[in-house]
């Protein structure tokens, strides 16, 4: 038996363990104007937030069409797949789950279960790596279903924004919000959790990175923790020294600038911690 884990480009894992552990990734589309790009593929990380700041229009994001999809399933069927499971970004904030739960029920070449993860760039990422390790120890596409459904409720995605520019451009805020943060000086905290997505307003950066650092630190003994940032690579070592005692032993935490298809909505100088509760 071989069960095939498939996800896409938010899941932000870093390529190595995507390699080491046979993850297939979907990625994404990134557009600036009439140009459109795969992410990761046809634009990097650094090229994209290089990009962002002087863009004219904001960035859009898109889905990859139907084709894709049967395309990569019918190839892990061909490499001998015998069940494909595919995880992916919350499908209350993305149409990827919805896309692939289409494909999923025509294709004869192999049965593919589609997974809402409910989560956000590594926090889905989590849920990835998980199936990876249970398929590598021969785990069927079933009973990583049922452990992937026990894990979900503890996962806790947490970003602190530098910014409201990118949610007003992209429709997360009204005009009336974003003025009144502006004028504020407001730092919006996002936090995502099972399916649902929250947030809070905090008056400064350093109230709004201590907000997120207390809410993990009550989430209590962690089984995994992650970094996460928007090009803010200083930012997110400070906030290293701020988990350092919550970090699990043994367990280096990734860190890991998050995808475009994440970034154009949330903008720059964010950073974030992903979480999973020990059991």
């Amino acid at each position: 038996m071989s069960t095939r884990i498939l996800t896409d480009s938010t899941c932000d894992l870093p390529q190595a363990v995507v390699q080491e552990h046979g993850i297939t990734v979907i990625p994404l589309y990134i557009n600036f104007g009439d140009q459109s790009y795969l992410d990761g593929v046809e634009l990097s990380r650094r090229q994209f937030y290089e990009m962002l700041p002087d863009c004219e229009s904001p960035p859009t994001t898109a889905v990859p069409g139907t084709e894709v999809f049967t395309e990569v399933y019918e190839r892990l069927a061909a490499e001998g797949a015998t069940d494909v499971l595919s995880i992916h970004v919350s499908s209350t904030v993305s149409a990827t789950y919805d896309v692939a739960r289409v494909v999923a029920q025509d294709i004869d070449a192999v049965p593919v279960t589609v997974f809402d993860g409910r989560q956000i760039t590594i926090g889905t990422g989590f849920l990835a790596l998980k199936a990876a390790e249970a398929a590598a120890a021969g785990r069927s596409a079933a009973e990583i279903v049922a452990m992937l459904e026990e894990m979900v409720p503890r996962v806790h995605a947490f970003a602190a924004l530098d910014t409201v520019v990118f949610l007003r451009r992209s429709g997360r805020v009204t005009a009336l919000q974003y003025g009144l943060s502006t004028l504020l000086s407001i730092k919006p905290l996002i936090m995502m959790h099972n399916g649902e997505m929250e947030g809070e307003r905090i008056r400064t950066r350093k109230g709004c990175v201590a907000r997120m650092v207390e809410l993990v630190r009550n989430l209590g003994p962690l089984e995994q923790l992650a970094l996460v940032h928007t090009n803010a690579p200083d930012a997110v070592q400070d906030l290293r020294s701020q988990v350092a005692d919550l970090i699990p032993e043994g367990k280096e935490p990734y860190t890991v600038e998050v995808t475009p298809v994440i970034g154009s909505h949330v903008g720059p100088g964010a950073v974030g911690l992903v979480a999973v509760q020990a059991r």
